[in-house]
């Protein structure tokens, strides 16, 4: 079977890595790819959202499944794409339709949804520039600190959480009159700031069924103890030691069945990933998010921890068969710590020579912001830049394996945190 993969991160390369081991798999290909994927697949110098030059290479290539990696693809209606033209019907595609990955691009239909099919998630209002007024007053009336959301797709960058009215009032000000995040926040939801531990469990769906893949643990903030800027991610754990039977059958029963059951309710054909952003409080599960894809950098944990043939489960996916498939787990620890480059998340130089890779051992090394040069030398291209992966009988196993790979792994202004996990050693299950 002919395969692409839509994408150019860590997430890609985790799933080429996977996908690579199936004996289904006769032919792999990646756009854009990166360093990495280039080593196990073939890249095609393609973007993800350029549907006139990725639907004319599917038919040259005969590509017969394709796995789109990214939201904006999605949001923009891919597979719609496909979907309205004769030649390419036959194609299996791995992600939703533009309806579905509402999901993800509006926050606002997100908790829409959410309300009408009773899932737990945090109180919220939706306010429009012309709102402008009437959400400043409501932001007066609610407790601190207070979240404030971009609707649309923002980067990663849409999610402030204000501290002060002050600090919420400019915020509302710039999303709405200032256009912040451009048409991102030509509405913006305020939401109630929920208090407990995140975690992100993923599922992957045929639209009438689905299955659940390992969940896992990630870390935005660049700083060590959960300081500083929030990033794309800096790393993440799998299994999460408090996600216990009975706290898995509270996401699963609350959470992911009324969302497939709401989906199909409202004849939203989903087929694809669904990420549930959730957080536990006081041992209830609550929506902070969902995304219409797998996450980054908990791809790169999740993935590795799946044993079961991944083109078998994504094929029973994409044609409707997905009940007939059974889905195993390695019962290992899985961690993975992100190297990024200096000065991320701000400003940060591309091109610094990467180099030592080749003296990791016991380490799965999914590149993230990568890129080969004309000379065949591996070059940072992005922000962050390598995610590291390592099993183990327990987190600390795992980790020391990870942060010994970071170590070694050397180019100009590397940074990575020490303390992926950690704090989940403190929690009994």
């Amino acid at each position: 079977m002919k395969i692409l993969i839509l994408g150019s991160g860590g997430r890609e390369h985790a799933l080429a890595w996977k996908i690579k081991q199936s004996p289904l798999c006769s032919q792999l290909f990646v756009a854009p790819g990166n360093a990495g994927t280039h080593e196990i697949a073939t890249n095609v110098a393609i973007g993800v959202n350029d549907f006139t030059a990725i639907t004319d290479f599917v038919l040259k290539e005969s590509i017969e499944l394709v796995v789109v990696g990214p939201e904006e693809p999605l949001v923009r209606g891919i597979r719609n794409t496909f979907e309205e033209r004769e030649d390419l019907k036959h194609v299996l595609i791995v992600g939703p339709g533009r309806e579905g990955a509402q999901l993800e691009g509006s926050k606002d239909f997100s908790k829409q949804f959410m309300q009408r099919h009773n899932i737990p998630t945090a109180r919220y209002q939706t306010f429009t520039p012309e709102q402008l007024e009437e959400g400043l007053e409501y932001i007066d009336k609610q407790e601190l600190p207070i979240v404030l959301k971009a609707d649309g797709l923002a980067a990663g960058k849409g999610v402030i959480i204000a501290q002060s009215y002050k600090e919420a009032h400019e915020t509302l000000t710039d999303m709405l009159a200032h256009q912040k995040f451009g048409d991102a926040s030509s509405r913006v939801v305020i939401e109630q700031y929920l208090t407990g531990i995140e975690l992100s469990v993923f599922v992957l769906t045929d639209g009438k069924d689905y299955k659940i893949l390992p969940e896992a643990k990630d870390y935005k903030r660049i700083g060590e103890g959960d300081t500083g800027l929030n990033t794309g991610g800096m790393g993440a754990v799998s299994p999460v030691p408090f996600v216990d039977r009975e706290f898995m059958q509270k996401i699963d029963e609350r959470i992911i069945w009324p969302t497939i059951e709401g989906l199909y309710k409202e004849n939203i054909s989903y087929v694809g990933f669904i990420f549930f952003g959730l957080i536990n409080v006081d041992g209830e599960p609550y929506v902070i998010e969902y995304n219409a894809r797998m996450g980054d950098p908990e791809t790169e944990v999740v993935i590795p921890r799946i044993q079961s043939d991944l083109v078998e489960l994504l094929v029973a996916t994409a044609n409707g068969t997905l009940s007939e498939k059974r889905i195993q787990f390695v019962p290992r620890i899985a961690t993975t710590v992100m190297l990024v480059s200096g000065g991320y998340p701000g400003d940060y130089e591309k091109g610094k020579v990467i180099s030592d890779t080749g003296k990791v051992e016991n380490v799965l090394v999914f590149h993230a912001g990568t890129k080969l040069t004309p000379d065949n030398r591996v070059v940072t291209d992005g922000g962050r830049v390598m995610a590291l992966t390592a099993y183990g009988a327990d987190i600390r196993q795992a980790l020391a394996k990870s942060n010994q790979a970071a170590e070694r792994i050397q180019w100009e202004g590397k940074y990575y945190r020490k303390d992926i996990g950690l704090d989940l050693l403190k929690i009994s299950k």
